[in-house]
């Protein structure tokens, strides 16, 4: 649980098309086995400390014909953004996907002293 001592609190939102493999014929479409995508989301302005961030995926375009597996996360949560980082494996392909984030935390104040 975040408790926010800030009067301020941020909620920013946003999406990132992570995978567009199918028309660039891209690994995750053309591959089979551990594959990764990984991108920085960087927010307009900072939070206090590092937010709470939801993702969601907003759209996925995978074949029918293979197993569907992924792995969606953020990494590397700092004050200013997030790594937006989608795993699959095995045989499982991938023409695109799209994510939308939520971030939600203290904001800091003017008052505030900052050395």
């Amino acid at each position: 649980m975040f408790r926010f001592a800030s009067n301020e609190i941020g909620i920013v939102q946003g999406e990132t098309l992570i995978v567009a493999d199918f028309d660039a014929h891209g690994p995750m479409w053309t591959t089979e086995g551990e594959r990764t995508a990984r991108e920085r989301v960087s927010f307009p302005e900072r939070f206090l400390t590092a937010p709470a961030v939801h993702l969601g995926v907003g759209m996925w375009d995978l074949d029918s014909d293979r197993n569907q597996r992924g792995d969606l996360r953020a990494d590397n949560l700092t004050p200013s953004g997030f790594d937006l980082v989608f795993s699959t494996w095995g045989d499982t392909r991938v023409a695109r996907l799209r994510v939308q984030w939520i971030a939600i935390g203290a904001l800091p104040d003017e008052q505030d002293f900052v050395l």
